[in-house]
């Protein structure tokens, strides 16, 4: 069987698979992992219909000749995604109020809306919590589509943009214990909000450079991924101790683990994003 790949051929020898769902379902997988996603699939030149899925899925792959398929760049989805978001929030601000109430409804089948629905989740509640409840002020929604916007557009100068804010922040977590100590309350919790924003930041943007190709090694990929896997336990254990008022134990956690790694954890990604960036361009 020969299989294709927006016209390209590609390297494919079966293994154990026997039916055509087990190559669709290992071709999506590996697609996924590469930044891309299914959008048209041909058997023998015809091409498959909704219909015919379950068909396809069953067919002994002895009996196919060429299978090809075309892909859409997830990226490219989101940026095309996250401009209609936009337009779907002025609609909404624009809508009379017994009208903002049926809005919901009819937005959530949208194309946008089971896009980030499944790529973006957080995003999709900020959205739902605005569009459903009017728990989220329009400004507020615009300002975190905006960001979210940066990130899929432009995730290298993103990271880059973002390192004074978690120079200041690590140094917070230094002085962490000293503020709950003088009873500096709002300023401990507001640090450690902060902390948490910008871990959950640093994987949105580490999944965006993953997928569109700035962090092409497996071995990088799997280093940062291992370093994020450890961070979030430490992020974890300084929110049960912060909460536990455990001054000694937060500010050993917050000095010698949370502050330091999570500045070698950015520079980690963002050597590695340089690195791959001066590599492309001397070829």
């Amino acid at each position: 069987m020969i299989i294709k790949i927006n016209d390209r051929p590609l390297d494919f020898s079966l293994d154990n698979e026997k039916t055509l769902g087990e190559i669709l379902a290992s071709l999506e997988q590996w697609l996924s992992n590469s930044g891309h996603r299914l959008s048209e699939i041909f058997i023998d030149g015809q091409a498959v219909t909704a219909s015919m899925v379950e068909e396809i899925f069953q067919k002994d792959v002895k009996s196919v000749k060429n299978l090809e398929v075309r892909t859409n760049a997830v990226a490219e989805l989101a940026a095309s995604s996250l401009q209609t978001l936009f337009k779907d929030i002025d609609e909404y601000e624009n809508l009379k109020f017994d009208e903002k109430a049926k809005f919901f409804d009819k937005w959530k089948e949208s194309a946008q809306a089971l896009f980030i629905m499944e790529e973006m989740p957080d995003l999709y509640s900020y959205f739902k919590n605005t569009f459903l409840n009017g728990e989220i002020p329009l400004a507020t929604l615009r300002s975190v589509t905006e960001e979210i916007q940066r990130e899929v557009n432009g995730p290298v100068k993103e990271l880059e943009n973002i390192e004074p804010v978690l120079n200041e922040v690590c140094e917070k977590l230094i002085n962490l214990p000293l503020d709950i100590q003088t009873g500096k309350d709002f300023s401990a919790a507001q640090t450690l909000q902060i902390f948490s924003a910008i871990t959950d930041k640093l994987i949105r943007l580490f999944y965006q450079l993953s997928v569109q190709g700035y962090i092409i090694q497996i071995e990088d990929a799997k280093k940062i991924a291992e370093k994020f896997g450890g961070f979030k336990n430490i992020l974890a254990q300084l929110l049960e101790s912060y909460e536990k008022h455990d001054i000694i134990i937060t500010g050993d956690i917050a000095e010698y683990e949370a502050s330091p790694k999570l500045k070698e954890l950015y520079l980690t990604i963002l050597n590695i994003c340089r690195e791959t960036a001066k590599t492309q361009g001397e070829k």
